[in-house]
């Protein structure tokens, strides 16, 4: 299997197989903007996000030292007391955290009592703190306003780095496309939204960064040559560029998604750790999505942005001349999805080479030919040397 894997890159590296990214491109931009559509209707038709206690507010319990760890008696505690619907998480092994809307001082000794008989601990074994919406306010602004640092020095590095703000544009908007889509994600599961939660989004922003920096450097060799040649289009050497990283794209996010996998559904779904659900989704959707975006919105995007240019039309045109003389001299039948020619039996002919020239036809027999001499004798009169000059 892996000797198969390994051949796969090979043949995508050198161009023997080939995958169409560039060449469908209104499909994934027609996927895209539906995806983005979804992820952005979500949280309206579900009335906002499953905001944490951080951003709005409340009391919040904490059970440490317990033997039982069933969330059904913190969540009947709070009933029972307030009526309230709890949220009720294990944090870790023998803690459970109990979260509820803004409670008086007279109902927070009660649940606290509450709690303290379900869960057969002593008083100093439940904890309770207040949280006001005040500081989650906060934590949104400042999230904001990192978000948008990240963004505008993401825009000048790249545009420094490839030096064109169109390399830039695409990044950026491949990067609006990551956020939403996990933002949805996180709206369509109804996960709680917590400040890990927003450190999980910053970080899947500079790994979906990361692919995208290995791509479009991949795509900027390829298009250094660009006009030195005639054998391949822009389009062909961006949509190139694409498949010689793509094995490479797959093994990063792999081994990217397997630790945070790990996280996800053995640490927060059978050890009870809940607090890391909340950063493990974020990243586990937002290392998936990343990937995706390179290759079916960044890069394509890109391309699209630059096909019109003067100079790509240009090369473009010429190329596409040069390759139907090519074609027909050599016998080419059609031409794929990639541009790779096909033979008149259907089989891949990269490049045909231009035909040879057919050599000059050589005289077969020795025959002597004479040369008639402007002004010499008439037609069939004996030369100097006794030579008839009739002309054969």
């Amino acid at each position: 299997m892996a000797a198969g894997f390994a051949q796969a890159g090979n043949q995508l590296y050198t161009g023997e197989r080939s995958y169409p990214f560039i060449q469908r491109s209104n499909r994934w931009f027609l996927i895209a903007a539906v995806i983005i559509l979804i992820s952005v209707a979500i949280p309206l038709l579900r009335g906002g996000f499953n905001l944490g206690i951080e951003f709005t507010g409340g009391s919040e319990f904490t059970v440490s030292q317990t033997e039982n760890t069933d969330v059904s008696i913190g969540e009947q505690a709070v009933a029972d007391v307030s009526g309230q619907t709890a949220t009720v998480t294990n944090i870790a092994p023998g803690t459970v955290r109990v979260q509820t809307e803004q409670l008086d001082e007279q109902q927070t000794l009660e649940v606290g009592a509450a709690l303290q008989e379900g869960y057969g601990v002593a008083a100093d074994q439940v904890s309770s703190t207040y949280i006001g919406p005040v500081w989650g306010a906060h934590v949104s602004q400042q999230m904001m306003i990192g978000l948008v640092i990240f963004l505008v020095l993401v825009t000048l590095y790249m545009a420094f780095y490839f030096r064109t703000w169109k390399m830039s544009l695409a990044a950026i908007a491949g990067l609006g496309f990551v956020v939403v889509t996990t933002v949805g994600i996180y709206a369509a599961t109804n996960f709680e939204v917590t400040p890990s939660a927003i450190i999980g989004f910053l970080t899947i922003l500079s790994y979906a960064l990361y692919d995208t920096m290995v791509v479009f450097d991949k795509i900027r060799e390829n298009l250094e040559p660009l006009h030195e040649q005639k054998d391949q289009t822009f389009t062909e050497r961006v949509n190139l560029a694409i498949n010689q990283t793509l094995v490479r794209s797959v093994n990063t996010s792999v081994v990217g998604i397997l630790p945070v996998a790990s996280i996800l559904f053995i640490g927060s779904l059978l050890l009870g750790a809940g607090t890391l659900q909340d950063i493990a989704l974020a990243l586990f959707v937002g290392i998936i999505v990343g990937t995706l975006a390179t290759i079916f919105v960044q890069a394509p995007l890109y391309a699209r942005m630059r096909r019109n240019d003067a100079d790509i039309l240009s090369h473009t045109e010429e190329v596409l001349a040069l390759r139907e003389e090519r074609m027909i001299e050599a016998g080419i039948a059609s031409v794929t999805y990639s541009g790779t020619p096909l033979d008149e039996e259907g089989r891949p002919v990269a490049f045909p080479p231009l035909p040879e020239p057919e050599p000059e036809e050589e005289i077969e027999d020795e025959e002597e030919w004479d040369i008639v001499i402007e002004g010499g004798p008439a037609d069939g009169a004996p030369a100097a040397d006794g030579h008839s000059t009739e002309s054969r």
